[in-house]
């Protein structure tokens, strides 16, 4: 151990010597980093949800609610510029060249209607559903995929953050043709923070986790809203279109119009005008009788609880990438109240869940053993670690977190460290 130790003594200076400078820790890294803000061109207004990619490759992220982004950009891709887009504006390249960039500002410029919105009007928005429904198998893989997500869940009580959780996820994903069934998630990495406050303590759960990106994938979870037997339980109407990377898009509204046992949706679809791919949803579950809502989400609470839900959202975006659109983006916002039984006030919770899908393969696409799949059962703060270690994510893309995420974040920190 000695002569190890007096080697490597020699060694460094021999390079002080010669002059070579040492190699800091930066340039040993196989990713560089470029940061920034998404805006308006014209306002300078911030843009939220913007996806971020690396020009001809899957490998993006999307910006946060301040329209903040950091992406990890590997040195062997040789990439050569990224990619910016956002629903209704025009898609920027910058380009890149190895090195981190800080702070730049990327300004998208908004795009104007392509289409005749006349003509948009007077089509049969619900044939115009249908057909896209036909070409589903068309526009979508084919193949199985593995993609690797970011996934972050947050939870508010009333104003205050009480609970996040972080995790790296692997999705298999079979080809759309056939159904969920066989689709799973699996978490290779995470981290969580938890308000150690007995009285912060949600007893509630609810529908969602990590599994939200297989069951709110709407192309292939017709179940939700896109079964063409089942379409007459809505009504459809077309609104103005949209620019979605420099596509134009159709918009179909919809809402029910049939009373079912169980709870229904209202929103938008968004169908690339050219191919008839569904791009992005945008829906709710119907409030019209909070029961049915309930049943829709809630999965377990204590009896003497009482809950209510005020706002259940959800937005589904996919992306074009060599002629076949994949998922690329899933959230869920559910507002609730709750309170005990002979008490006088209820109290508020705000669930926030958000999978970015930042790359991901099919040529070497195996199944997820099912022993290491993440199940409904299962929380993902049970399954996942502390939140100290500043370098945990290495050089894997992440949603940044937004100002009044950090500042709990920093909160939750002190409080658990007491």
């Amino acid at each position: 151990m000695k002569t190890f130790f007096k080697n490597q003594v020699i060694l460094l200076i021999s390079l002080l010597i010669v002059g070579v400078a040492p190699v800091s820790a930066q340039q040993l890294k196989d990713f560089y980093t470029v940061r920034g803000v998404v805006k308006d061109k014209q306002t300078n207004r911030t843009l939220e949800y913007a996806t971020i990619s690396v020009s001809g490759t899957n490998v993006g992220t999307i910006a946060n609610t301040n329209g903040e982004f950091a992406i990890k950009i590997k040195r062997d891709l040789n990439a050569k510029s990224i990619e910016v887009s956002h629903i209704g504006y025009s898609t920027s390249k910058m380009e890149v060249n190895g090195s981190d960039i800080d702070n730049v500002v990327i300004a998208l410029t908004p795009k104007p209607n392509l289409l005749d919105e006349v003509t948009v009007l007077a089509m049969d928005a619900q044939k115009l559903v249908e057909r896209a429904i036909a070409n589903i198998e068309k526009n979508y893989s084919s193949n199985s995929n593995m993609l690797t997500g970011f996934y972050r869940e947050t939870i508010k009580k009333r104003r205050s953050y009480i609970n996040v959780s972080e995790a790296v996820v692997e999705i298999y994903k079979t080809p759309y043709a056939e159904g969920l069934d066989k689709d799973l998630v699996q978490i290779y990495k995470g981290r969580k923070l938890i308000s150690p406050k007995p009285d912060d303590t949600l007893m509630v759960k609810l529908l969602g986790g990590p599994n939200l990106s297989i069951y709110l994938d709407v192309v292939k979870n017709p179940d939700l809203m896109l079964n063409p037997e089942t379409l007459s339980h809505y009504k459809f109407s077309m609104s103005e279109s949209v620019t979605i990377e420099d596509r134009p898009h159709y918009v179909v509204s919809f809402k029910p119009q049939v009373i079912l046992p169980y709870a229904l949706h209202y929103g938008k679809l968004y169908i690339d005008r050219e191919t008839l791919t569904f791009s992005r949803a945008e829906f709710s579950v119907s409030m019209d009788d909070r029961n049915k809502a309930t049943q829709a989400i809630l999965r377990k609470k204590p009896f003497s609880m009482r809950f209510r839900p005020e706002e259940i959202s959800f937005l589904v975006n996919y992306k074009l990438r060599d002629g076949k659109s994949h998922l690329n983006y899933v959230r869920s916002e559910v507002r609730f109240k709750c309170d005990w039984k002979r008490r006088l006030f209820s109290t508020n919770y705000t669930i926030v869940s958000e999978t970015v899908i930042t790359g991901g393969r099919a040529e070497t696409a195996a199944r997820i053993p099912f022993r290491l799949a993440f199940k409904e059962s299962q929380s993902l703060s049970d399954r996942v670690n502390n939140f100290f270690d500043k370098d945990f994510w290495e050089d894997y893309n992440i949603i940044e977190p937004e100002e009044s995420l950090e500042y709990a974040v920093n909160r939750l920190k002190k409080e658990n460290l007491k």
